[in-house]
């Protein structure tokens, strides 16, 4: 970005919807993103050392992926190039790197190139960029909603760094909205307005995570409806009028938050797969995030479904990968897909009361001893201390061959009852058989 660019930026932001004017101008006002450009990390010694590779930018909207961008136009001494994938065409980019060979020719220049929604280039646009990335002609930064992985070519993708940014907390949006409120040059803070905890809460609910959305939903209530000397209270009932939807009462760290959790998991446990999606789109809809849900579908499938339905557990672990890898909103359908299988899946706690009782076990044995025939005989002085003498290879015997696996000091104790659901019904009938066999003669 040239000078010129830059003062007509400056001139025009008093102009400006808010979410522009409170675009953060260094790495110092971005909120959020720490694991990114928190102090000391790679991208930002990159920015700030002026000694930029190419990347991407993956994440959901209003995450700061082309607020970074414009950082580090104003700070690059290379000349910086922004486009848009959806309307940029072969043509201009060939342009673009002509100008950056030239530069870099004659006047040891480095070209940055900034490609907003970079997944929407086709095939042949990207393969027009690579040699100009490889060969360091250009300096490609990406800013994607979509999975790179899958939406961008491998040849181009393998010489870009990828950053994985995440949708904004509570917290994160909170101090934007506080900011905005509070900055008399670029925000609101020379007019009178007041907002109270529970609007608060309600804009950064309505805002998902997006830090555009919080703004703009501010930016709308004060321009319709501040009076004439800009004073404006914000309420519950203006929102409403401007999102043009109830907004729930929801906090993330209040008792409705953990009573709805309670509510939700409560429902996969008695087995109503309508309450449970219920409860889900309460959360969802609620702000909370969606990682939190994922986990709890992964205890949940462990504690209150275990060996009943031993997959339960693998198609909680594999929603939360498919969270991983779509983000949201599209992953509140492998969310509510485990949601509903858990609901229906037949359920035991056996696995949560056997550990349980195996670590009480633990905590009030003071003296345990592994017994010799199955401590480890690997080393070469092992047989003379007497360890691995007796032990009966169970594949010798056909699979299995009673012995004791466990100390004098708790033999014959029972931790594992099998439960009578599903799956386990199986695991019970195996167990029966066995402890009924006669040892080896």
């Amino acid at each position: 970005m040239d000078l010129f660019s830059l003062a007509n930026e400056e001139r025009f932001d008093a102009h400006a919807p808010l979410a522009w004017r409170m675009r953060p101008r260094s790495l110092d006002e971005v909120v959020g993103q720490e694991h990114i450009i928190g102090p000391n990390s790679p991208l930002r010694r990159a920015i700030e050392n002026d000694r930029l590779q190419s990347f991407v930018l993956y994440g959901p909207p209003g995450s700061g992926k082309t607020t970074i961008a414009h950082i580090i136009a104003r700070t690059t001494s290379s000349h910086y190039a922004a486009i848009k994938a959806v309307s940029s065409g072969v043509g201009e980019i060939r342009k673009i790197a002509a100008d950056a060979t030239n530069r870099h020719k004659y006047y040891q220049q480095s070209s940055i190139i900034f490609v907003d929604e970079i997944h929407r280039f086709n095939k042949s646009q990207q393969d027009v960029l690579l040699p100009y990335v490889e060969d360091g002609t250009l300096i490609l930064i990406g800013a994607t909603t979509e999975n790179p992985l899958y939406e961008m070519n491998n040849a181009l993708l393998s010489r870009m760094k990828l950053y994985i940014m995440e949708a904004l907390n509570a917290d994160n949006l909170r101090r934007i909205v506080e900011k905005a409120l509070a900055d008399p040059e670029r925000g609101l803070g020379k007019h009178n307005t007041s907002i109270d905890e529970h609007s608060m809460a309600m804009i950064v609910q309505a805002a998902q995570g997006d830090a555009r959305t919080a703004l703009n939903i501010l930016d709308t209530l004060h321009n319709s409806y501040s009076s004439k000397d800009g004073s404006l209270r914000i309420s519950p009932e203006l929102l409403e009028k401007v999102t043009g939807r109830l907004i729930l009462k929801y906090d993330r760290s209040g008792d409705y938050h953990y009573d709805t959790v309670s509510a939700f998991i409560k429902s996969i446990r008695g087995s109503d797969p309508d309450a449970a999606l219920f409860w889900l789109a309460v959360m969802l809809e609620g702000g909370e995030d969606p990682k939190f849900i994922a986990r709890r579908l992964i205890v949940h499938a462990a504690e209150d479904i275990g060996l009943a339905d031993p997959y339960a557990l693998t198609l909680a672990a594999s929603a939360a990968r498919a969270l991983e890898f779509v983000g949201m909103p599209e992953a509140r359908i492998p969310l509510a897909e485990a949601t509903i299988y858990l609901a229906a899946a037949p359920k035991s706690n056996s696995s949560k009361v056997a550990i349980d009782k195996a670590i009480n076990t633990v905590q009030n044995t003071p003296r345990i001893i592994v017994p010799p025939h199955v401590a480890d005989s690997s080393h070469s002085q092992s047989a003379s201390l007497g360890k691995g003498k007796g032990y009966k290879y169970p594949h010798d015997y056909g699979g299995y061959v009673k012995q004791e696996y466990l100390p004098q000091e708790i033999k014959g104790i029972t931790l594992y009852e099998p439960g009578k659901n599903g799956y386990e019904q199986n695991i019970r009938d195996f167990l029966q058989k066995i402890k009924n066999s006669h040892p080896p003669k």
